[in-house]
């Protein structure tokens, strides 16, 4: 008696995915961080191979909505870090996001820093 075959495993882990409404923890997009939460991103450590400071704007792109986000820019600058660090492609992350088709506000925010 054999199980499943991988095929079948992964139908199945894809049927299982939630998504929207039906996910174990639902997306927030209008709660207030405190500037502690926001600065708190340039401390987290840089994966192997990505410089530190492309590796903390993607983070904060990813997990902050666009004002957040703008209120990290501030926070970054201040601490006189790099907005143009090439990430692994050699891209930085305003060329990197400015193909995603929804990051314009993201993308507005970085070039209105200096971002190139």
């Amino acid at each position: 008696m054999s199980g499943p075959t991988k095929q079948e495993l992964k139908e199945q882990a894809k049927a299982e995915i939630k998504e929207g409404a039906n996910r174990a923890q639902p997306a927030v997009h209008d709660e207030w961080w405190p500037d502690e939460r926001v600065r708190s991103y340039l401390d987290l450590p840089p994966q192997e191979g990505v410089g530190p400071d492309y590796h903390v704007l993607l983070k904060a792109y990813r997990g902050m909505v666009p004002e957040t986000f703008e209120r990290f820019i501030g926070f970054f600058q201040d601490a006189g870090r790099n907005l143009n660090e090439a990430g692994p492609d050699g891209r930085s992350i305003l060329q990197l996001i400015s193909t995603h088709r929804r990051a314009g506000e993201y993308a507005e925010i970085l070039r209105k820093a200096g971002a190139r």
